[in-house]
């Protein structure tokens, strides 16, 4: 157990992945039925674990993020830019997706039944994802956990709290400690994580397999293909030229946030860790705290940028439908306006329901990719939390307020934070010793 403590918390989420890819692997090809159903509950509580914290923590974060504006200065400059970079990125990213869809030709030759496929139960529609962001009933709400209407009471309550003044400090007061104490329980459970790994890679291998994968190959390998020109071409080469950091320690710091994002596949799920590792990287907390959560539930570069444009080729192509520019622009404008669609939560249906209906294509193609979405959707969450972290790093490097000193030494996860604003003085001497400094 001295050993396990001792492992970075990075290790440790590896471990269980290489662990639980070769136990998926064995279930798979010996047929180990109780292998496969274990595999698959470890990795059913965990994701529940997380889920359970959701609706306290999207509805707190928010509203503490909001109140906290108050503290940081040039607040409206700063909300400005992030939601600008936030534009940007997912502007890049659907432009690689697009490129990628326009020279692989993902569903060039697929041969598959379409005439007997049904268009999914839920759609993403421009006028129900407007009208549904505002709540009918405030309980259904966080009952049904709908992540939009949950952020836009976050954001009311917030803003309303600001603007009564002194008189709303209990209600500032109580919304923090009941974050605290949210994020005290979940991080409990994202230290469980190594085994949440173990459990929903096994499960992946052991239930889909190669089999699943192959005749959708090439969507496949397209999709895994853009994240990663995103989060290893386009990230670094941002934080290197814009924020005039090194790309490298950024990788140090946020590898943890991006690994359980890549197992949980849920952005809001990972949010405290990735609020945890966008601080010890050296943004400062105040502005941390409103950029993370912000982007936790509208940071989608994975699943509303590069996902729905390749997926649109791909049914395009399927279903012999032909786009043109202005097809492809409308591609681009969905997926840039409309990722908050996709709110934080595992899967990017709506997203791509969103998509296809705005261009005019069959919503019954989403049925072909359903199969596949949970393997695809691993890598896709990984690249929305990676962009959750580098906007705030790019925004407060350019800014001057970045830590640098933090950024360029990285702490492991599970170190202890540093006490704030402790002055570091020398101790008196006593001896013949150099003083020591504390």
């Amino acid at each position: 157990m001295k050993s396990l403590k001792r492992t970075p918390f990075w290790a440790q989420i590896a471990l269980g992945l290489v662990f639980g890819v070769v136990l998926g692997f064995i279930a798979k090809e010996y047929s180990v039925d109780w292998l496969t159903e274990t595999l698959t509950q470890i990795g059913t509580i965990f994701v529940q674990l997380l889920k359970l914290a959701v609706p306290p923590l999207v509805f707190t974060a928010i509203l503490v993020s909001v109140v906290n504006l108050r503290n940081v200065n040039n607040a409206a400059r700063l909300a400005a830019q992030t939601l600008l970079w936030f534009l940007i990125t997912s502007l890049i990213a659907v432009g690689i997706g697009i490129t990628i869809g326009l020279v692989t030709n993902p569903g060039d030759g697929f041969k598959a039944p379409t005439d007997k496929l049904k268009a999914p139960t839920t759609n993403g529609d421009w006028l129900d994802f407007i009208t549904g962001i505002v709540p009918t009933n405030i309980v259904k709400s966080f009952s049904e956990v709908n992540v939009l209407q949950i952020v836009f009471l976050a954001v009311v309550v917030g803003a309303a709290t600001l603007s009564v003044g002194a008189k709303a400090e209990p209600i500032i007061k109580g919304a923090e400690i009941i974050l605290e104490v949210v994020q005290k329980a979940l991080w409990w459970v994202i230290k469980l994580s190594p085994l949440g790994t173990l459990g929903l890679i096994g499960k992946s291998v052991a239930t889909y397999g190669w089999d699943l994968v192959k005749p959708l190959g090439t969507f496949t390998v397209d999709i895994y293909v853009g994240c990663a020109i995103v989060l290893f071409v386009v990230y670094p080469l941002l934080l290197a030229l814009v924020g005039k950091v090194n790309p490298l320690h950024y990788y140090k710091g946020a590898w943890p946030a991006i690994q359980l994002a890549f197992v949980s596949r849920s952005s809001v799920g990972t949010m405290p860790v990735t609020q945890k590792v966008t601080e010890r990287l050296g943004v400062p907390k105040d502005y941390a705290s409103f950029a993370v959560p912000f982007g936790a539930t509208t940071k989608m570069d994975g699943c509303a940028a590069i996902y729905p444009a390749i997926a649109a080729i791909f049914v395009s192509e399927v279903y012999g439908v032909s786009l043109g520019i202005k097809e492809y622009l409308l591609i681009a404008f969905v997926s840039v306006i409309g990722s908050a669609a996709t709110a934080g939560l595992t899967g990017a249906i709506i997203m791509l329901t969103l998509t296809l209906s705005t261009v005019g294509l069959p919503l019954e193609g989403v049925a072909l990719l359903l199969a596949i979405d949970p393997i695809l959707d691993m890598m896709r969450t990984a690249v929305n939390v990676a962009g959750q972290v580098v906007v705030p790093l790019i925004v407060s490097a350019r800014e001057g307020t970045l830590d640098l000193e933090k950024y360029n030494n990285p702490r492991d996860l599970e170190a202890p934070d540093e006490p704030e604003d402790t002055p570091r003085v020398p101790l008196q001497k006593t001896d013949d010793r150099e003083p020591v400094t504390v």
